[in-house]
């Protein structure tokens, strides 16, 4: 497959980044990484350019680019069908896609209260009540598909779906947040996936803090 361009933010704060840079792994995809910081100035500018939502990843690839997770994620669907990253079968890959969907859209008040930093560490951690909902619905998302499709990821295999929900993973270890059963199984077999071992640490190098954006990267 063509080498590609992968253009990321931070691995230690950037959610999207992260699901984008799985997708890509998963799908075998030859890229090389193009990291900004996306409290510089100059690099909010050049993913202005980029991209005009100033979101990342950004996938560059055979002269053509994409940005958006779902984008990059149908993107490599397509472009590598044997990575699966969708189901085969049409129910179940409607399923998954309306969950990544869900995930892509929505949450946004778990996504203020309980930011991607995966140096942080709360033995406890008191949560705002607009994200309890939030993370219900997650939870209830996770129990439905794990007993609907037997395991061990959310649609039996590793998807697109595993990607997406990869980021809240690191969240609900971050604060603390108490899970039990098939769920915190699911949890621990995220955290414990060698490419999210490679993206950890990779993260503990960088900075600990950065200015705050107005939009989740």
């Amino acid at each position: 497959m063509e080498p590609a361009t992968l253009t990321i933010s931070s691995k230690n704060y950037s959610s999207w980044s992260l699901r984008g840079w799985l997708l890509c792994r998963m799908a075998g995809l030859d890229f090389d990484e193009q990291r900004l910081a996306v409290d510089d100035p100059e690099a909010r500018q050049e993913l202005l350019l980029l991209s005009p939502s100033v979101r990342v990843p950004r996938l560059t690839h055979r002269d053509i680019d994409v940005w958006g997770t779902l984008a990059i994620g149908e993107y490599l669907n397509e472009i590598a069908p044997n990575a699966k990253l969708l189901p085969a079968e049409q129910a179940r890959r409607a399923h998954c896609r309306a969950i990544s969907g869900e995930m892509h859209s929505g949450f946004y008040n778990l996504r203020s209260a309980l930011p991607m930093n995966l140096k942080a560490r709360h033995t406890a951690f008191k949560i705002f009540s607009g994200a309890r909902p939030d993370i219900e619905r997650i939870k209830t998302i996770w129990a439905d598909c794990l007993d609907r499709y037997g395991g061990p990821y959310l649609f039996g295999n590793l998807t697109m779906a595993d990607a997406m929900y990869a980021p809240v993973c690191t969240r609900f270890l971050t604060y603390a947040v108490p899970l039990e059963g098939k769920q915190a199984a699911y949890r621990d077999r995220i955290l414990d996936w060698p490419l999210m071992h490679e993206w950890l640490a990779d993260a503990q190098s960088e900075p600990d803090e950065m200015i705050e954006l107005e939009v989740e990267f």
